[in-house]
């Protein structure tokens, strides 16, 4: 209607927060309500733009098992007054409030109202002295490990079980720690109150069992907690704003050109004058003496370039490699040049002539390459709550998690892309192999296995395996790289990422930025990647003391005081580096691998080099 002022939307998000904070199913605290984002059923289609990412659609629409799945970025706000509208809806969650009204109970207690929705009056709570005063969403809901989440039904738990009862109910607090044991629900019924540390108590199933609740797709969804005739799952409590109330699970690779699209090219410009008709591997050396079919296939070895053939001839389909196997295969191409150096090409990077002979700590690295150009996607699978699923060691989403899923017929997913640059390390496999040889690293290595085995223990139903020594050891090395080469490069240390490839094809290291701006104006990371032996020998300087030592580095990964099963010598003094940057979620970390420290001399890959 003309004239008519256009409706604000409530609150505002980052694309990038929608998929790694705040996506579907997730509790968001805007300026003047508590609200649960809504599944992708309730996303407006206008105001979000397509990515395009082959290799990544089609790992999606594997793990989904859906045969057509498209990638959308999440609706920005268009800012046209006149315009469609645009943005995601938010249901608001959760429904029970607590008035800013006090009344005293007892000496030690603090008492405030606590009421449904429907008891306010305009949004706000009327007082026995007929003011109106603010309310604020209580902090505390329920939720099960498969991501289904609701209001606590108060009545029947400070009743101890269903009840009639509606008289008016109060939390009553002691103190200012806001420890669940000084939080009290209390009915005027004059019933007993009960502790909210109770509510914690899962054994003693306080809160009942889920009943499958999805409100961020409708107020009236639901599904089977625990499929069709299964034990649903206990309801636990949930602290609204705590970390374990939301882990989006994710997605991403790098957009790369496949390695085995080049040699596919190769192999057709000389198929049908010299290949059609090899057979072995005598045929085909006896091809490759020819000065074309040498000229074509000279950066690829024979097994390859035979796997192919055979391949074609027998009508197979193409061999389906793991996301960072695909990556890794590209990294290590013997072409000083990867990609095409386009001002808005996705790829484009080039190799680092070392100098001869490698001494020092560049001589257990094999390659080193500055990615000039780089593009990665990420897209939202799913998400869970109470435990986190990350990719393992490959890449890979594993196919056995119970996740939440996003809307009730997934047929898009959203997804965002960062351009930025990089630097990627591979590294000696025989340096690796002796060095993982070694008795003190064999030690130390079964050290951090029973952390993890005692990890395990807490954790049953958690899907992870160990990754193994040589993975910890780049993982911890990465960190330190982070730490030592954003003191150079202009770019914070949180603003660059890591990607550890650690498999049968090799092992290395990627380091790279998604925000490549005025951060990078000392350098960035390919300036910083022609002077890799310094950082190395920075890194490597960094690891040597922490701050917390001895501590730090006597820490056992199974002690079960402690808790830290996943670490060795790793603590924020040291390792642990921001969240976003990590891919393991600053885990599987010890600088005992990498660096001779005050408790361990005898584990490090990098000694006294």
């Amino acid at each position: 209607m003309s004239g008519q002022r256009p409706v604000r939307p409530h609150g505002q998000l980052r694309l990038s927060q929608i998929l790694t904070t705040f996506g579907p199913g997730a509790m968001v605290d805007l300026p003047n309500h508590a609200v649960l984002i809504g599944g992708l059923d309730n996303w407006t289609d206008e105001g979000r733009k397509p990515i395009y990412e082959e290799r990544l659609i089609a790992k999606l629409q594997k793990l989904l098992e859906v045969p057509t799945l498209r990638l959308f970025t999440p609706p920005i706000d268009l800012q046209d007054p006149f315009g469609a509208k645009t943005g995601i809806t938010a249901w608001l969650f959760p429904e029970w409030f607590i008035a800013q009204y006090e009344e005293p109970w007892g000496d030690q207690f603090r008492s405030r109202p606590l009421l449904h929705r429907e008891a306010l009056v305009k949004g706000q709570f009327q007082g026995r002295d007929k003011r109106k005063y603010a309310v604020t969403p209580i902090r505390f809901v329920q939720a099960c490990v498969n991501g289904h989440i609701s209001d606590i039904d108060w009545y029947a738990f400070v009743h101890r079980g269903r009840t009639a009862c509606r008289r008016p109910l109060w939390v009553d607090e002691r103190g200012t720690s806001g420890d669940l044991a000084d939080v009290f629900v209390r009915c005027e019924c004059g019933v007993p109150a009960r502790s909210l540390a109770e509510a914690a108590e899962i054994p003693e199933k306080p809160l009942g069992f889920c009943r499958g609740l999805r409100p961020w797709l409708g107020a009236t969804s639901r599904e089977e907690c625990g499929g069709t005739g299964g034990t649903p799952e206990i309801n636990r409590l949930l602290v609204r704003s705590a970390s374990n109330a939301y882990f989006p699970q994710a997605l991403s690779v790098i957009s790369i050109p496949d390695r085995d699209s080049f040699l596919r090219k190769a192999i057709s410009a000389v198929w049908e004058d010299y290949l059609l008709y090899v057979d072995s591997l005598e045929d085909l050396q006896r091809e490759r003496r020819k000065a074309k079919v040498f000229a074509v296939l000279a950066d690829y070895p024979d097994e390859k370039i035979l796997a192919e053939i055979q391949r074609r001839k027998g009508g197979k389909e193409e061999e389906k490699k793991s996301i960072k196997q695909a990556e890794f295969e590209m990294l290590q191409l013997s072409q000083t040049e990867i990609g095409d150096d386009l001002p808005d090409g996705d790829f484009f990077a080039r190799s680092v002539a070392l100098k001869e002979p490698r001494t020092g700590y560049l001589s257990r690295v094999s390659r080193v390459v500055l990615v000039h150009r780089l593009r990665e996607v990420i897209a939202q699978v799913g998400f869970t709550r109470f435990e986190s699923a990350s990719p393992d060691i490959d890449g890979e989403l594993s196919l056995g998690v119970s996740r939440a899923a996003l809307a009730y017929d997934v047929s898009w997913l959203p997804a965002i892309e960062n351009r930025g640059e990089g630097i990627f390390i591979a590294f000696n496999e025989e340096a690796l192999n002796n060095w993982l040889s070694q008795p003190q690293a064999k030690q130390r290595g079964q050290q951090l296995l029973e952390g993890f085995n005692e990890w395990k223990k807490h954790h049953a139903d958690a899907l992870d395996v160990f990754p193994g020594l040589k993975y910890v050891l780049l993982h911890s090395l990465s960190h330190l790289l982070i730490s030592a080469i954003s003191m150079d490069c202009g770019y914070s240390a949180s603003s660059i990422r890591e990607r550890i490839y650690a498999s049968s094809g090799g092992h290395g290291i990627l380091l790279y930025t998604g925000t490549p701006d005025s951060e990078g104006t000392l350098g960035g990371l390919v300036q910083a990647g022609r002077r890799i032996e310094a950082h190395l020998q920075n890194a490597v300087d960094l690891g040597r003391l922490c701050s917390n030592d001895p501590v730090c580095a006597q820490h056992r990964p199974n002690s079960v005081q402690e808790e830290r099963f996943l670490h060795g010598a790793a603590c924020h003094g040291c390792l642990l580096i921001a969240e976003p940057s990590c891919e393991r979620r600053n885990e599987y970390l010890d600088r005992a691998l990498v660096v001779p420290t005050v408790e361990n001399m005898q584990a490090a890959f990098f000694d006294e080099a």
